[in-house]
């Protein structure tokens, strides 16, 4: 007797027809995705092109230069008796100045608040969670510390306006009741979900014959953990630690209502503080179309892009050699 064939079976029984349309699948797939991502490519492209160009007049116009005095913009100073010179932001005064230190300084003490308190708390706590929380926990810890992240900024900032400035200045006697602590905590709230979020999966990541072989030449648990998968995560938790960071210098509800909006150039953490994205908000709408004030508030946009880009681009560097490196000694 002679066997009879069995009939094809698998990727064996592919008709030409159905593996064509699975290509047109594929294609369509393919070019959906690209279509969405030079989309979102060329509407910050835009947005980048739009605030650009209305800063321009900054650098072009002499009526709006001579206004600003683009050479001292920064080092706008004025003098009071009995007091130092100091730097001022002061555009709707009789002689307007528009000097930026107070809003860089403002901006900086919040951000190193905010990074002091969420940097420790949000990488301990994906260490914890990722080591050693046992399963039910983690279930339970994870949802939590990321539905902050869902929490509207400005139900954070309400909450430091009426809550946790009046703690703060019980506690520690501050002058001022909104200042650079305050709206610096509130802020920390927003950004440990991110950092917590990308360092836990990045620590999830790291193969689990890593921390065998640590248990196994005798190292402890917590040795394991801060010693082996740490390190090996370090790409992703610096990930998390710039994508906070950049949530933070750009945040505007929160510092607005819990900052306390006082342009000053103090570093006492206790004083009230503005920050650049509050000034954006807080002026944009009350500002002359095309004036020099409106044209300041868009070169103050353009240096949020640049200290963003600066940033991404500095982390990025660092990432690779940092990638680079652990395959190097891995090989």
């Amino acid at each position: 007797m002679t066997a009879t064939a069995a009939p094809p079976t698998g990727r064996a029984a592919s008709t030409p027809s159905v593996i064509r349309r699975r290509q047109l699948r594929e294609q369509a797939i393919e070019i959906g995705i690209t279509t969405v991502a030079l989309t979102g490519i060329a509407a910050v492209v835009l947005i980048f092109v739009f605030v650009g160009r209305e800063a321009l007049p900054l650098f072009t116009s002499p009526e709006i230069a001579k206004e600003t005095d683009l050479g001292r913009m920064f080092l706008a100073q004025v003098w009071r008796e009995g007091r130092p010179a100091s730097y001022v932001w002061q555009p709707v005064s009789g002689v307007p100045k528009y000097s930026m230190i107070p809003l860089f300084v403002g901006t900086l003490k919040v951000t190193l608040v905010a990074m002091a308190v969420a940097v420790p708390l949000g990488i301990a706590a994906a260490v914890f969670t990722s080591e050693f929380a046992p399963r039910r926990l983690k279930e339970v810890v994870k949802p939590v510390i990321e539905l902050l992240a869902g929490i509207p900024s400005v139900v954070l900032g309400f909450f430091a306006l009426m809550v946790l400035a009046t703690w703060l200045q019980t506690a520690f006697g501050f002058t001022s009741r909104l200042n650079a602590v305050t709206a610096g905590l509130a802020l920390a709230l927003t950004i440990i979900p991110v950092i917590f979020t990308v360092s836990e999966d990045a620590l999830t990541a790291v193969p689990r014959s890593y921390r065998e072989a640590s248990l196994a030449l005798g190292a402890t648990r917590w040795e394991t953990a801060f010693r082996v998968v740490l390190p090996a995560a370090a790409p992703g938790v610096l990930a998390a630690v710039v994508l906070g960071f950049g949530r933070a210098i750009g945040e505007t509800m929160i510092v607005l209502m819990a900052s306390g909006n006082a342009a000053q150039t103090t570093w006492s953490f206790g004083d009230s503080i503005r920050t650049l994205p509050a000034t954006i908000a807080a002026e944009m709408g009350e500002v002359v179309f095309g004036g020099a004030h409106y044209t300041v508030l868009f070169f103050i946009g353009i240096e949020l892009f640049l200290f963003t880009f600066i940033l991404n681009s500095m982390a990025s560097v660092i990432v690779a050699r940092l990638v680079r490196r652990m395959s190097g000694s891995a090989g």
